[in-house]
């Protein structure tokens, strides 16, 4: 009878870690929402191919994915990624592609990073 009494209520114990663990990554998933939703609302296009600039004032189109990167390191908004235009490493950061001009816009299209995010 003990060893019953053990095998739930270990059984119970496991459930109950189990279900805190998922909010971390509840919080997590829940922030870059937010976060996504606030860009975009903000003019940005976060998701998907985005123009961005890198310290040197490089346009580029890469892929930016939200809480995801294989090919750079994030930094909150930022990320450090290679240049394709200008072969070096830098910080880059997304532009309003409503703020370039015609001109950019299609030089930001004909340089594009590795199509990994």
């Amino acid at each position: 009878m003990s060893g019953l009494f053990t095998l739930k209520h270990d059984r119970g114990r496991r459930g109950h870690a189990r279900d805190g663990d998922h909010r971390p990554v509840t919080i997590v998933v829940v922030a870059i929402v937010v976060w996504t939703v606030a860009m975009r609302f903000r003019g940005y296009r976060i998701g998907g191919n985005v123009v961005v600039r890198c310290r040197q004032g490089h346009l580029f189109t890469t892929i930016w994915v939200p809480g995801a990167s294989l090919k750079s390191i994030r930094l909150g908004w930022w990320r450090f990624q290679r240049c394709p235009v200008g072969h070096h490493w830098s910080l880059v950061t997304p532009v309003k592609e409503s703020e370039l001009s015609d001109d950019e816009k299609r030089l930001a299209s004909e340089h594009k990073d590795i199509r990994i995010p």
